[in-house]
């Protein structure tokens, strides 16, 4: 038997923010609440979809937006076979954030919310060293805008709160917006689980 898809059918949550923010942290850590939650889950992280469904794109705002359109159209394809899709992907812009919305339909964007400084010297992949050394081009938080989003659904301060807080409220933001159930005591144990996980993460 399949599992199921969320309260009201599959639906997308969508993690951005600039990079070294934590998107793929968290998105691993909602991935897995989900799934001890008997959800059918795909995660879509960014980085991986460059290097496979974007192969060759760059950092041009065009390319991004480019590299935004595939994802949201994977997306897409995955809620129509009530898949809950997690993306991990920094989408800079209000205007193809508002296309990817009207593409997806069921959307929840959760804002990582992290200054710039914070991001920079984090920099686990050397991306934001090489953009102000100008071997990177087009670098979002350098040489190009990020737009903060003006009413995302879910907001967190991934350089305030851990992990576990961060994924605490996207999940109960959720059940809030009825896409999915609140946890009943064996759920509940099984967020606990993830938490912990998170937990030994931020340490």
């Amino acid at each position: 038997m399949a599992q199921p898809a969320g309260t009201n059918g599959a639906f997308c949550v969508w993690l951005m923010g600039l990079s070294a923010s934590g998107k793929t942290t968290l998105a691993r850590l909602l991935a897995q609440a989900l799934e001890e939650r008997g959800l059918t889950v795909e995660l879509l992280d960014g980085d991986v979809v460059r290097n496979t469904l974007s192969k060759g794109l760059g950092f041009s705002r065009e390319d991004r937006e480019t590299n935004l359109r595939r994802i949201a159209a994977k997306v897409q394809d995955l809620i129509q076979h009530q898949v809950v899709a997690i993306v991990a992907a920094i989408c800079p812009y209000h205007a193809i954030r508002q296309e990817v919305r009207t593409v997806i339909g069921d959307l929840v964007e959760v804002y990582l919310n992290c200054p710039l400084e914070i991001c920079i010297s984090r920099d686990p992949k050397g991306l934001y060293r090489k953009a102000l050394a100008g071997e990177i081009r087009h670098f979002t938080g350098i040489d190009d805008a990020f737009e903060p989003p003006v009413a995302p659904e879910v907001e967190v301060a991934t350089h305030i709160d851990p992990p576990e807080e961060s994924l605490e409220r996207i999940l109960r933001s959720l059940e809030d917006l009825g896409r999915i159930l609140p946890a009943p005591q064996v759920a509940g144990d099984a967020d606990a689980r993830v938490i912990r996980s998170a937990r030994r993460l931020a340490r």
